[in-house]
């Protein structure tokens, strides 16, 4: 079972689960990061890295994000993956605790 970046990711984008992830699963987009399920060995060492808890087991993702388990399968696929820690977004400090996010969710990929 992959592990699963939800909505509280979106406009904040901080990296440290990037840093700590043996494998090369996450995968960077304008404004939130994804995880490819096909890669992630389901270690779970990320989870506590996540300052604003956007990371859950796929079995454990709450109801009112379900979606976004496929939206981390189509976008592991489509972005590219980031393999090192970086500033989050200038939103982040903003958005860190803002609920309702997901409407602002940017398919762009990231850079």
């Amino acid at each position: 079972m992959a592990f699963v970046v939800t909505e509280p990711c979106i406009k904040c984008k901080y990296t440290d689960c990037v840093d700590v992830c043996p494998v090369a699963c996450f995968h960077e987009g304008e404004n939130m990061l994804v995880i490819d399920p096909e890669e992630c060995i389901d270690c779970g060492v990320c989870v506590d890295e996540c300052p604003v808890t956007a990371i859950f087991s796929e079995d454990e993702v709450p109801e009112k994000w379900n979606s976004f388990i496929e939206l981390n399968k189509k976008y592991a696929a489509e972005w590219p993956m980031i393999e090192e820690g970086k500033e989050p977004l200038d939103t982040a400090d903003e958005y860190k605790d803002k609920e309702g996010k997901t409407g602002e969710f940017s398919s762009a990929p990231g850079a």
